[in-house]
C-alpha cells in the first residue's frame, strides 16, 4: 500500500500532481538547488520553523502561474474538514490546510495553465484513489528533459536499517535543462545498462529550450520516524539523484526542488546509521525516478521521446 496518495489532471500540454498525506498529514522538509525555482510555503519547511507537518504536497506545470493550483488543493482540503486546526483540536475554529507547492517551466510547449480547479480535482482524485501512473502525466505532462520529452516518474523500495526494515520512494517531475542521455553513447545516464537511443537522430535534434528555463521537481517519502532536520538531510542528499541522472544539474536557470515527506506517526528520530542508509535510498530513487520518467514518456507536442529513439 503506498504511503501517500497520487492523484493527476493531465491536459494537453500541462498538468498538476498532488502528494496527498492524509488527514493527519506528514512531517516535512525541503531543500532547493536551481537558481530559478518557483515554490510556495517553503521557509515553512525549514528545521528551525514551527510547522512540521503537511496535508498534501503539489507539483504542478505553468511556471509561476501554476501555484494557482495549490489554492484549489487548500479550499477543497479545508471544504473536507482537513488542515492545521489555528485554535487546537479541541476547540471549533478555522483549519489551515499546509499544502507546499513547487512547479516547472513548459510554457513553450503549449498555452494552457493549471487552474485552482484543477489542483481540487487532483487532490480530490488522489483521496479516493491512489494513481500510480508515470510518463507523460499530470505534472509531467509538458516536461522535456534536454532534447526530449520529460515526464513524471515514480519508484520506491525497500530499506534495511539497524532500526528495521523502512520503505524508501520518490514522485519526480523531470523537466531538467541538462541532458539525460549520453550524446556519445546514447545510453541514460541513470540507467546505462538499458537500450540506447539512436545517437545519430538524437544528435540531430534541437533543444527545446531555448530559454534553459527547466526545473526538475519532486519528493522523497519514507515511513521511517525522522526528525524535520533528519527530514531536510533525505531531501539534501536526494539531490545526487538528479545529479546522477542529468547533465549538468543545478544549473542558474533550474528550479530544481525536493520535498522530503515521513508518513510515521511518531517522529521521534532516528540513529546515524539508519540516517545513512535512508539517505543513500533517497539518492537511489531520485535518480530511477528520472529514468522511469524518461522511458515511460510518450513522443507528442513536438518532441521525440526515449521511446521513439531507440536504436
Amino acid at each position: 500500500m503506498a504511503l501517500i496518495s497520487i492523484g493527476h489532471v493531465s491536459r494537453h500540454d500541462t498538468g498538476v500532481t498532488v502528494l496527498y498525506c492524509g488527514a493527519e498529514g506528514a512531517l516535512a522538509s525541503v531543500d532547493v538547488r536551481g537558481g530559478g525555482p518557483g515554490t510556495r510555503e517553503t521557509d515553512l519547511l525549514e528545521p528551525h520553523n514551527t510547522v512540521e507537518r503537511v496535508h498534501a504536497i503539489t507539483l504542478a506545470g505553468g511556471s509561476a502561474f501554476g501555484l494557482a493550483a495549490a489554492d484549489g488543493v487548500m479550499n477543497e482540503l479545508a471544504s473536507q474538514g482537513i488542515g492545521f486546526p489555528v485554535l487546537g483540536e479541541d476547540k471549533p475554529g478555522p483549519r489551515v490546510p499546509i499544502v507546499p507547492a513547487a512547479v516547472i517551466f513548459d510554457l513553450l510547449v503549449g498555452a494552457e495553465r493549471p487552474t485552482a480547479a484543477d489542483g481540487a480535482e487532483a487532490v480530490r482524485r488522489a483521496i479516493a484513489e491512489h494513481d500510480d501512473s508515470t510518463g507523460s502525466v499530470g505534472a509531467g505532462v509538458g516536461a522535456t528533459a534536454g532534447k526530449l520529452r520529460g515526464g513524471l516518474g515514480l519508484t520506491e523500495q525497500q530499506v534495511r536499517t539497524p532500526m528495521g526494515q523502512f520503505t524508501v520512494g520518490a514522485v519526480v517531475v523531470a523537466n531538467p535543462v541538462g541532458n539525460v542521455v549520453d550524446a556519445e553513447t546514447g545510453r541514460l545516464f541513470g540507467a546505462p545498462h538499458a537500450a540506447p537511443i539512436d545517437v545519430a537522430r538524437f544528435g540531430q535534434l534541437q533543444h527545446p529550450a531555448e530559454s534553459k528555463l527547466n526545473t526538475t521537481i519532486g519528493a522523497v517519502f519514507c515511513d521511517a520516524p525522522v526528525t524535520k532536520a533528519q527530514a531536510k538531510r533525505l531531501a539534501m542528499v536526494g539531490h545526487d539523484g538528479i545529479a546522477r541522472a542529468v547533465r549538468p544539474a543545478h544549473s542558474p536557470l533550474d528550479g530544481d526542488t525536493l520535498f522530503a515527506l515521513s508518513t510515521a506517526t511518531e517522529n521521534g528520530g532516528v540513529d546515524t546509521a539508519t540516517q545513512a542508509a535512508l539517505c543513500d535510498a533517497a539518492a537511489g530513487v531520485v535518480e530511477q525516478a528520472i529514468v522511469e520518467a524518461i522511458v515511460k514518456a510518450a513522443p507528442g507536442l513536438g518532441l521525440e521521446a526515449y521511446s521513439s529513439m531507440l536504436d
